[in-house]
């Protein structure tokens, strides 16, 4: 039976060369994607910025609604059809997007990491019955057979489902059909067009329900659902209402084997136990351990201070 652990976890971006949090404070934050630097508003910068003064190439003016509307002022010459960018051996395209985002979710970085370390371990084989080196038992839990099976929903423009490819076939899916062109573009643009990767243009609680009639399994599964949307055949999704039922069908598409769920949400008025929660209700039978916290941004610089993003959930197989 999963254990819920109710102590809340940080994960913390660190920024990287090609990406970093300069500054926030008085609702907005100061960022660096590459040469370019903008401005875009943050509810949760209550605290005062620490620079005088925030020189940018671009910032982004919301507009009335809450839903992500705005536009952008560029001060200086940005490229409009975007530009490359790194995180670790994944290249892909940064671009100013009308709904204030930049192509990618930086603080996706540590769950990109924390996924890469549990798929590595876990395609390791077992030596010397269980125990390390050192004499000391090794942690017990599922071994993949051969290649991990990957599921990621509301994948947006791939970033995540690149980065996990190494590890094995990963089945990529998002409403947005421009959305998906761009995530195969950024696979060109890496240099991983040859990588196991569907690339597929549906409804996310669509096709996990079909893949749970198919009989289907996976080892583990990214979930990154949006406040509110719409599929590819105008399909409303609301959070609140269809999350839940999502999150069962997940359920039905791991197993005792299966190595991890992961969870985010953003810009909704609620608590990470409260996804917890609902984790724990629907993963009961499965051995291993429910997490939840926020996923934050830490600013360069010495004494640089955590800018939280998102909530999370996640359930891990030991």
């Amino acid at each position: 039976m999963a254990t819920l652990a109710l102590t809340p976890l940080v994960m913390i971006g660190e920024g990287w060369p090609d990406y970093a949090l300069l500054d926030s404070g008085n609702g907005g934050k100061l960022e660096r994607y590459g040469p370019y630097s903008f401005v875009r508003p943050d509810a949760q910068a209550l605290w005062p910025p620490r620079l005088e003064a925030w020189d940018s190439d671009g910032e982004f003016i919301p507009g009335s609604d809450e839903d992500g509307g705005g536009r952008w002022n560029f001060p200086n010459p940005v490229p409009q059809l975007g530009w490359p960018l790194h995180w670790n051996d994944v290249k892909f395209t940064a671009q100013c997007t009308p709904f204030r985002h930049l192509g990618f979710f930086p603080d996706m970085a540590p769950v990109w990491d924390w996924m890469g370390e549990r798929l590595e371990h876990a395609l390791l084989p077992r030596e010397g019955g269980d125990h390390r080196h050192d004499g000391v038992a090794a942690e017990r839990g599922p071994r993949l057979r051969g290649e991990a099976q990957l599921l990621n929903l509301f994948g947006y423009t791939g970033v995540g489902s690149l980065a996990l490819s190494q590890y094995g076939p990963v089945t990529h899916i998002d409403a947005s059909k421009k959305s998906v062109a761009q995530a195969r573009e950024n696979a060109a643009l890496a240099g991983m067009s040859d990588r196991p990767i569907r690339w597929i243009v549906d409804d996310a609680a669509k096709f996990a329900a079909r893949e749970v009639r198919r009989g289907k399994r996976y080892d583990g599964i990214i979930l990154d659902p949006p406040k509110f949307g719409r599929g590819p055949e105008g399909e409303v999704w609301r959070l609140e209402d269809h999350l839940a039922p999502l999150v069962r069908d997940c359920r039905a598409l791991l197993d005792e084997g299966s190595n991890f769920l992961f969870l985010t949400v953003y810009a909704v008025r609620m608590s990470s136990l409260a996804l917890a929660g609902l984790l724990d209700g629907i993963f009961a039978d499965l051995p291993g351990t429910i997490e939840h916290g926020d996923l934050a941004v830490r600013e360069q610089g010495e004494g640089g201070r955590l800018l939280p993003t998102a909530i999370f959930a996640r359930w891990r197989n030991a």
